[in-house]
């Protein structure tokens, strides 16, 4: 039966890995782009074969669905977008602009369809690198293996090898997952503590979305020019090439924040204490902070209306308020919880995670307590709900952040402050109706 189903899964993933191979080579200019991508995916394939693992059929079926769709983005809490030009090859990473293939984004990409489907578990990690050492770390329920990490370099780290393997669903403290430090941090988003910044924007950005970051650049994300208003992507990392690729890009706008952490939906929460981390030692004079998502439209002359009216609040988060919703306790869900992670029956009232505002004086309380509370990957249920209602943090519904897609016509985009699942084509499109002077609202 093992060996059957190894077939089975090995000639799934191979008919998937070649529909891609496929569809790369239909867009190719050159036989040797072609060439290169049939020699590196065909590396990836040997590699995964040699390194499965047996799995339930539903498993099988996770990874088939992700090799399938082609999906090349890293952080699943976003739309994908399928490759339909060579022009969306090179933004996804996949090829250079010399043509030359990213063989570790290819492996990469292998990996992280393996951890998703269970088939190895690779979830939030520390960052390894030669000089660390292995330690014994306890946890709420077990004890597990994890890395020291030596002194950081100001060499760019690779992506980790999957020698660690934490299964976070045994309960696992937090800060035994997270590096704290960042790669790489923006150097004229906040002047002098951010003590001038009256709204700071970080948005959590998938490394392969470079498209969506250009197009937020050149709308909404115009509104950084402003001296009191800051914005800024937060990244992790993707393998060495990718990293390579984004440090340029940060070198270029100088606005990417690189977290010590491996991009991917299971760490999504260690993006969020990242963000909280560098908002806390580079901006701690901010008033405001809004925590947004690649993939959304936000309408910021309306969040500053709302801001103008919350000056005096303290110790308060504001967004879309998710009440009575219960852990997910079916180990094949996506969202799977179980009760070593979280045991009550309902999780605290909390803000869903496409974007949520938070008062400057929750920053370092929502940093330190994360820390050392049992993590869970939904970022929005474990910060603003499980840490937030641990603190006594208020959360306020504000009925503006919609946190969800919507017809696009000028008066829904002139009264609503955040809409998701926003295609970066689409963001040209709001920022015009958002513009137009002529339409006038009720």
């Amino acid at each position: 039966m093992v060996s059957q189903i190894r077939a089975s899964h090995y000639m799934i993933f191979s008919i998937s890995a070649f529909a891609l191979f496929i569809l790369m080579s239909y867009y190719a200019s050159t036989n040797n782009l072609t060439n290169q991508l049939h020699t590196h995916i065909t590396k990836a394939l040997h590699h995964h074969h040699r390194q499965k693992t047996s799995s339930s059929l539903g498993e099988l079926n996770s990874t088939k669905n992700e090799l399938n769709g082609a999906n090349l983005e890293l952080n699943s809490s976003q739309p994908h977008s399928e490759v339909d030009s060579i022009s969306n090859i090179l933004f996804k990473g996949l090829v250079s602009p010399a043509g030359t293939v990213n063989s570790s984004y290819i492996q990469y990409l292998v990996n992280q369809s393996q951890a998703d489907a269970g088939i190895v578990n690779i979830e939030p990690q520390k960052f390894a690198n030669l000089n660390s050492t292995s330690t014994k770390a306890s946890t709420t329920s077990t004890t597990t293996t994890t890395t020291t990490v030596a002194p950081v370099k100001k060499s760019l780290p690779s992506l980790p090898p999957n020698k660690t393997s934490i299964d976070t669903s045994k309960g696992v403290i937090t800060r035994d997952l997270y590096e704290s430090g960042h790669i790489d941090s923006p150097s004229q988003i906040c002047i002098n503590d951010g003590e001038e910044i009256k709204l700071l924007i970080i948005i959590t950005s998938a490394p392969a979305h470079r498209e969506n970051r250009l197009a937020i650049r050149q709308t909404w994300g115009h509104f950084g020019t402003r001296r009191d208003i800051g914005i800024a992507f937060l990244v992790g990392a993707a393998g060495a090439q990718m990293d390579d690729t984004l440090a340029a890009e940060k070198d270029l706008y100088n606005d990417i924040i690189r977290g010590r952490f491996i991009d991917s939906y299971n760490n999504l929460t260690l993006k969020t204490i990242s963000m909280l981390e560098w908002v806390d030692v580079y901006c701690p004079k901010a008033s405001f902070i809004l925590k947004t998502d690649d993939d959304m439209f936000i309408n910021v002359p309306k969040l500053l209306q709302i801001i103008e009216k919350k000056q005096s609040d303290k110790r308060t988060i504001y967004g879309r308020l998710a009440k009575n919703w219960k852990p997910i306790r079916n180990k094949k869900s996506k969202y799977y919880v179980s009760p070593e992670q979280y045991k009550p029956l309902k999780f605290p009232p909390f803000t869903t995670g496409p974007a949520y505002l938070m008062t400057r004086d929750c920053v370092k309380d929502l940093y330190n307590e994360a820390l050392n509370r049992t993590y869970l990957k939904l970022e929005d249920v474990y910060t603003t709900g499980i840490v937030a209602d641990s603190l006594k943090i208020k959360r306020v519904q504000v009925n503006e952040f919609l946190n969800r897609r919507i017809a696009f016509n000028a008066c829904n985009i002139k009264k609503s402050v955040s809409l998701h699942m926003i295609k970066p084509p689409e963001e040209f499109d709001l920022w015009k109706k958002l513009l137009d002077a002529s339409v006038k609202c009720k």
